[in-house]
């Protein structure tokens, strides 16, 4: 049975923006419906570097987690504020102030994204602007190693470098073993089926299971949610509730564990800018729930 979490920023994002559901009262919502643990949002007013400043507030942010039995999966970096590609040095000190704040907290995964629209910049290649992002994974997966953290990397529509094959080739060619790729359903589907935002063509005849069966191993973590086919108004996928979709699970979660043998103990619901996320968290977990119980025995 593996471990389930769901990510915090489901509250904070673009349907939270004026009124965010503050981290306590989430940690709280979460202990009650008996999830094991929380994908940390690094953003405000979640678990930011920034706001937890002091050996006092982190102490406090560790107390509400034990006190409500939760473990964090992983934590994503709020790398926002730059662009990785035009300001890769800023981009790099913001991981690197994560990172650290991750060690202190005890938090061993952080996730990433390519940190910039795809969309190539006048005067660049789409070639160019891989292998700088190449650069940039490798760097800080070197930072990460320092204090023992796996990155994982979550390829999106949102984001640059999300064609199957391009995927699986910056994988390669970042080359650092603690360097995996978070392999989210929705944005699995939205790529390998829809090839939404693609730069070039790369949807797969086979769908989303010849694209887990292509990454294989290289997932080092996952996030469930449903796909609808459709983009949200941010650009990215947009991350349907179980049963909304059109996402086969009972072909996907077989996939992913004796295709790709992913051996992760977590999965993680996403439910990333859902307008209703915060009551969709009770059917998620029960969903996730069933999936434990039929594929994870």
């Amino acid at each position: 049975m593996k471990k389930i979490s769901i990510g915090s920023w489901a509250f904070t994002g673009e349907n939270f923006a004026e009124n965010p559901i503050d981290l306590k009262t989430v940690v709280e919502e979460l202990h009650k419906l008996n999830f094991d643990g929380i994908s940390m949002g690094g953003f405000e007013p979640h678990a930011n570097p920034k706001r937890y400043n002091t050996p006092e507030k982190k102490a406090e942010l560790a107390k509400l987690l034990k006190d409500n039995q939760l473990g964090v999966a992983d934590y994503a970096a709020d790398l926002w504020s730059v662009d990785a590609l035009q300001q890769s040095e800023a981009w790099i000190q913001l991981f690197e102030e994560a990172a650290e704040f991750c060690d202190q907290m005890g938090f061993k995964t952080i996730r990433v994204d390519s940190g910039t629209q795809p969309i190539v910049p006048e005067g660049s290649s789409y070639a160019e602007c891989r292998a700088k992002i190449v650069d940039n994974f490798k760097r800080i997966s070197q930072i990460a190693a320092k204090y023992g953290q796996q990155v994982v990397w979550e390829f999106e529509p949102g984001f640059m470098i999300n064609e199957p094959k391009y995927i699986l080739e910056t994988y390669e060619a970042v080359n650092e073993p603690n360097f995996k790729i978070l392999f989210d359903t929705c944005h699995g589907y939205m790529s390998s089926v829809m090839g939404a935002r693609h730069l070039e063509e790369g949807k797969l005849e086979g769908g989303i299971i010849e694209f887990i069966e292509m990454l294989g191993d290289r997932i080092g973590f996952v996030h469930l949610i449903d796909s609808d086919g459709t983009l949200n108004v941010t650009g990215t996928s947009t991350h349907a509730p179980f049963g909304e979709g059109k996402i086969d699970f009972d072909q996907v979660i077989p996939a992913l564990l004796n295709k790709a043998n992913y051996d992760g103990e977590w999965w993680a619901i996403d439910l990333c800018e859902w307008p209703d996320a915060w009551n969709a968290i009770r059917q998620c977990k029960e969903s996730v729930d069933n999936f434990n119980e039929k594929f994870c025995r």
